[in-house]
């Protein structure tokens, strides 16, 4: 896992619109996790229009209630009967305390 505290949030300037867009810390660490060479060069509002154009449909969220706390909380997914689905905070904390594993507890995707 990658340190995020080594980064810092960034200004960027969009290659399509001109308009400045931040580039936090927890993306920069997310692109060098994942072994990404190339800095965004669209902000998120025209990245979401070019995958509009180029015919990519977002995925289909679904409505839960986190196990944990009760929160409202969407997901990608069709979760299945009788596993739990956890909010983000809920299930970081899960994964951090080592309380659930993976195989036993759906992924969370928004909170």
């Amino acid at each position: 896992m990658v340190d995020r505290s080594s980064y810092s949030d960034r200004t960027l300037k969009c290659r399509d619109c001109s308009g400045d867009f931040i580039w936090t810390a927890g993306e920069q660490a997310f692109f060098r996790e994942k072994g990404l060479q190339n800095i965004p060069v669209r902000c998120p509002e025209c990245r979401a229009a070019r995958k509009v154009e180029m015919g990519v449909k977002p995925p289909v969220q679904h409505q839960v209630i986190c196990a944990e706390c009760g929160a409202h909380t969407t997901v990608p997914f069709v979760p299945r009967q009788g596993r739990p689905v956890y909010c983000g905070p809920c299930y970081s904390q899960a994964q951090d305390d080592g309380t659930h594993s993976e195989e036993s507890v759906e992924l969370h995707a928004d909170s």
